[in-house]
């Protein structure tokens, strides 16, 4: 029996966005509010939105093809695909298997996760754990959420929140330890804070229909207490078990939900607000892409260097959150 553990690195990432834009003063045409109000409370600028025709499959593709080509890897060189998502394009077949399907990857098992806006550290410690045990070599792990199909436009707390968007990372196996922990953790009995109630009928001879829209609904301010709370003792604990201290860490890379939260947690943790990259103010929040988005144009505009040394964090609706300490050296 071989008990070998393996190590393994991401070598590629990319990222998939609608054309179109909605800027905060379009916003105003549909519901009230306005610029300054959505600026100050969340850093949110625009976002993006996927039109009638797109698709969120669409993105993860776009998302995935650009990973693929960084990383120099065939697609036919992938043997797992995974997708973060809790809006695909269907309930089945899976967007891991529609991604499959569009890249040609003809030897990939494919399947999603749901854990929402923590999807990508979920997703990136299942690969992780998966190329340890031996049993895969090349993972392509896609994140993607089109939360404008999912939002209520006439209300002003959450549609003014929320962007369409893609990532995807090539996690492959290797000589050197780029993955080095990952924490993953959950609190289910805190779920009702951050919902999308799943649509549909029951059947006419049991009862009347009662299911609710399939709209997003949040406690606002008690997710913000959530976050600024979790997420410090996450990447704490993240990076005492790699045995590195804070300041040793080059950026850190959270998920893009709002300015405060993201500011809040740098204080808490008593680091430079300077190491925490943010776009949000240009995509909103997508949810489980909002990371390797982040990442991806953090690298292309020499805000990541290589090698640095990367904090990863998600938080979001299960409640669950994770943080993730790479060496990004492709």
């Amino acid at each position: 029996m071989n008990n070998k553990l393996f190590s393994s690195k991401i070598i590629g990432i990319g990222k998939g966005l609608p054309e179109t834009v909605i800027k905060n003063s379009d916003l105003e045409k549909i519901v009230d509010t306005n610029d300054e109000w959505i600026s100050t409370r969340s850093g949110i600028k625009q976002r993006r939105v996927v039109k009638a025709e797109e698709t969120g499959t669409g993105l993860a593709v776009k998302a995935s093809h650009d990973a693929l080509g960084l990383a120099g890897v065939n697609p036919e060189e992938i043997d797992l695909i995974i997708c973060a998502t809790s809006m695909p394009d269907n309930l089945y077949p899976s967007t891991a298997c529609e991604i499959q399907k569009e890249l040609k990857c003809v030897n990939a098992a494919a399947f999603d996760i749901t854990a929402a806006c923590s999807g990508l550290v979920y997703g990136l410690n299942v690969a992780k754990s998966f190329i340890a045990s031996g049993i895969y070599k090349n993972i392509l792990l896609a994140s993607v959420d089109v939360h404008s199909r999912f939002i209520n436009w006439e209300d002003r707390s959450t549609c003014v929140l929320f962007g369409d968007g893609a990532g995807a990372m090539v996690v492959t196996r290797s000589e050197e330890e780029g993955i080095l922990y990952v924490d993953m953790e959950a609190d289910g009995s805190r779920g009702e804070e951050l919902k999308i109630p799943l649509s549909g009928k029951n059947c006419p001879l049991v009862a009347q229909n009662t299911l609710k829209d399939s709209y997003v609904y949040m406690n606002g301010r008690e997710i913000y207490k959530f976050a600024v709370n979790t997420v410090p003792v996450s990447i704490k604990k993240a990076v005492d078990k790699v045995g590195v201290s804070l300041e040793e860490v080059d950026c850190f890379i959270l998920h893009q939900a709002n300015a405060r939260i993201i500011e809040s947690i740098a204080d808490r943790l008593k680091v430079s607000r300077e190491k925490f990259f943010i776009n949000l103010h240009k995509y909103g929040n997508t949810s489980a892409a909002s990371i390797v988005i982040a990442m991806t144009e953090a690298v292309e505009e020499g805000f990541i260097k290589s090698p640095s040394l990367l904090v990863l964090s998600g938080f979001g609706a299960g409640l669950t959150w994770g943080t993730a300490v790479v060496r990004w050296n492709p």
